[in-house]
């Protein structure tokens, strides 16, 4: 069912203990963020992995026994979930800006009933309504991709952290300070579980900006510091990625690393640095890559769609920017089929 924001809103205050679930990444980190200061009552869980939330999450339910659940940025809810939570006692809000799905007894609210785009920690916001809060709203907007009225309106009210000259997400992204703050919490969800529901925490006991940027509190180093731990490892990565540009229109490199997933944030510089390439950045683990994929001039989601079709996998995502898995033994055969597609 679609809701409003002004229902959205009745459904967190008048909650008693709520449960959120949110995608592992600075969007659904900043939107999650958001509720909870708002809140300031629940429990939150990162959504690792497939941007999904299906039946093994119920367990989260029956562990909390919250009275509502709140799902922040993820792209597909099954049903099995909603139907568990309502057996458990617990209604379900689908806060999320990605193609509509249908399902039953969920409330939803999503820009796309409007024809509108809106990163979700924008609509974490709309709906929360507290200014000290904008910029985590803005920071998430940025790192989604977003360089919408929002982010130019904070831009000129706040010009040191993000400049009003800036016209592009990717600018936004890797020339400002706003676009700092969004690596610096992308870079806080790598890592295990237990660790990175510590860094949240701590997250949630910072105040702004120039707390993080100037490292002004005991808090705002433990985040710094663990941004700093895997931006060593990222400029490893994107550095070899980068030593792959050929004349071909698919930049592609795949690595091998069992500790963090950073597809995502190198594809997303990599597309910036190199606008002419169809970038895939895959990494190998346990029989499977897992890749991130963009383009700025292709619609690399129809593109994924129909490569995917015969393969051991599956993915999706956005226009410019999506997600994929499939077998390791089928990954050659993946790239031959998305060669086609590109070709037509």
């Amino acid at each position: 069912m679609k809701i409003s924001v002004t229902q959205a809103r009745e459904m967190l205050d008048n909650c008693q203990n709520p449960l959120f679930l949110f995608d592992d990444d600075c969007d659904g980190l900043c939107s999650y963020l958001i509720m909870w200061k708002h809140k300031k009552e629940g429990k939150g869980y990162i959504v690792k992995g497939r941007p999904m939330v299906d039946e093994k999450y119920l367990g989260k339910v029956e562990e909390n026994l919250p009275d509502r659940v709140f799902i922040l940025d993820i792209a597909v809810v099954e049903q099995e979930f909603i139907d568990g939570a309502k057996r458990s006692g617990a209604d379900v809000v689908w806060i999320d800006h990605h193609p509509i799905i249908d399902r039953n007894n969920v409330k939803h609210f999503n820009p796309h009933y409007e024809n509108k785009e809106k990163p979700t920690s924008q609509l974490s916001y709309e709906i929360t309504d507290r200014k000290e809060d904008e910029w985590l709203a803005v920071t998430g907007t940025v790192s989604d991709w977003y360089c919408n009225d929002f982010v130019k309106d904070y831009a000129k009210r706040f010009p040191d952290l993000i400049s009003p000259k800036i016209k592009t997400p990717e600018a936004a992204l890797y020339d400002t300070k706003i676009g700092l703050l969004a690596r610096i919490f992308s870079f806080n969800m790598k890592g295990k579980v237990s660790e990175v529901m510590k860094a949240i925490k701590t997250l949630s006991r910072i105040f702004g900006p120039e707390e993080i940027l100037e490292q002004q509190s005991e808090a705002a180093k433990f985040i710094y510091k663990r941004y700093e731990n895997v931006n060593k490892k990222y400029q490893k990565i994107f550095t070899k990625a980068m030593e792959c540009r050929t004349n071909d229109e698919i930049l592609l490199y795949i690595y091998s690393d069992d500790e963090w997933s950073l597809t995502k944030d190198i594809s997303n510089e990599l597309v910036y640095r190199n606008p002419d390439k169809i970038i895939i950045i895959g990494r190998e683990k346990s029989g499977d890559v897992k890749m991130s994929i963009r383009a700025k001039d292709h619609n690399v989601q129809e593109i994924l769609e129909k490569s995917l079709v015969g393969i051991e996998g599956y993915g999706g995502g956005h226009e410019h920017a999506c997600g994929a898995n499939v077998k390791k033994h089928n990954f050659d055969r993946f790239m031959e089929n998305f060669r086609e597609e590109l070709k037509k």
